[in-house]
């Protein structure tokens, strides 16, 4: 297994880097109104690549189940956002995935608290979706959850990390009394060391599930720290604050290559490590993002998504 990296001298041509194990069975994320954009996904993505669909409260879920099912026909697994705060009931819930399953042929979920402040209805958790024992009904095989490396404010105010990982063993256990595969996506990030120091720390706590780590796609530079205060990333933050002080990259777009190298070497230094798949947040557009991967990843991924 190599390492990433992409640095080369003055005038000369980059050379096409060695794949990293993060890099084969990469996933994107989507929304209905940008995935309209695109017309052809296989002319953009290697078979087999998970395709999430991002659930933005207020979205029809005409709107999902259509566009699960366009990307779906077009030959990849699709994994829609399930966002508890937005989901009124349980039977709302059950209506939802029968869509899903019968509309679009989707059996894999991103099970999320969601957004918003007030729930819409019954569910405050994805603890309390997972609880219901739909997915299981509904056949779904792989279920991912919300990881948050550099914590999250609206779970845990106090700034400590006590409830979600409190959250995070319950879904552990959650794992040993589901037939699903269950994963680990995270928020994405611009500081490795982060990521890394929590799925260390996390896997010492005795979680076992793999990480799937959420990388910003190119970009403007504007447009991520936008993002990034948004989300509340932390280290993250201070990361593009640093590269926003240096002129010589001020104007440049950013690229994830630093993140991904750093990520890379650790897995090949230790490939028991959690961390297992890299999962892309366009935030330049779905082409820019895909092309990008491509080009440094050029291996398919079918093999690396059965988790």
């Amino acid at each position: 297994m190599g390492f990433l990296n992409f640095a080369v001298g003055q005038g000369q041509k980059a050379a096409r880097p060695a794949p990293s194990e993060l890099m084969q069975g990469w996933s994107i994320e989507v929304m209905p109104r940008t995935a309209a954009k695109v017309d052809d996904f296989r002319a953009l993505l290697p078979a087999g690549t998970r395709v999430y669909i991002a659930h933005i409260d207020g979205t029809p879920i005409e709107d999902m189940v259509a566009t699960a099912r366009r990307i779906s026909e077009e030959g990849f697994p699709v994994m829609p956002h399930f966002p508890a705060r937005s989901i009124p009931s349980r039977d709302v819930l059950a209506d939802w995935l029968s869509r899903y399953r019968n509309e679009a042929n989707v059996s894999q979920a991103l099970l999320l608290g969601g957004g918003i402040a007030v729930p819409a209805g019954d569910f405050e958790s994805s603890i309390q979706l997972m609880e219901t024992g739909l997915f299981d009904r509904y056949g779904f095989t792989h279920l991912h959850v919300a990881g948050h490396p550099e914590g999250n404010r609206d779970i845990d105010p106090d700034g400590s990390t006590a409830n979600v990982d409190e959250a995070l063993l319950w879904k552990q256990d959650f794992a040993s009394r589901t037939d699903a595969e269950v994963a680990i996506t995270t928020q994405f990030a611009f500081d490795a060391k982060s990521v890394i120091s929590w799925a260390e720390r996390i896997r010492d706590a005795g979680v076992t599930l793999p990480i799937h780590v959420g990388i910003a796609g190119p970009a403007k530079l504007q447009t991520l720290i936008k993002y990034a205060l948004s989300c509340g990333v932390g280290p993250s933050l201070q990361v593009l604050q640093k590269r926003a002080r240096d002129i010589t990259k001020l104007l440049l777009p950013y690229e994830p290559t630093e993140v991904v190298a750093e990520l890379s070497q650790h897995k090949a230094a230790r490939p028991d490590s959690l961390i297992q798949q890299l999962h892309v947040f366009p935030l330049g557009g779905i082409k820019t993002a895909a092309e990008w991967m491509n080009e440094r990843g050029f291996v398919k991924a079918e093999a690396a998504l059965q988790a």
